[in-house]
């Protein structure tokens, strides 16, 4: 799966996309947010508080309890305000 970051997730993480393979226990886009959290410091920083990310499966915002299946990329985005 194709990983995207935007604005100050990217920055967190410390790159603005990567391909990964998950574990077939990750099936929900809340159960791709704790694995990522749990990968190393930078993740955990960039998705300490789950709540606030938004997250899109192949370009389509979807909620955390959105299933993965046959989803091929993955993009996750602060909070966004207008103006």
């Amino acid at each position: 799966m194709q990983l995207r970051y935007f604005a100050w997730v990217r920055e967190k993480v410390g790159f603005d996309a990567e391909e990964i393979d998950l574990p077939e226990t990750v099936t929900t886009v809340a159960g791709l947010l704790d694995w990522l959290a749990a990968r190393d410091d930078a993740h955990a920083a960039a998705f300490a508080d789950r709540g606030t990310i938004r997250v899109a499966l192949d370009q389509m915002h979807v909620e955390h309890d959105a299933p993965l299946t046959g989803a091929r990329e993955a993009a996750f985005f602060p909070p966004m305000t207008g103006g």
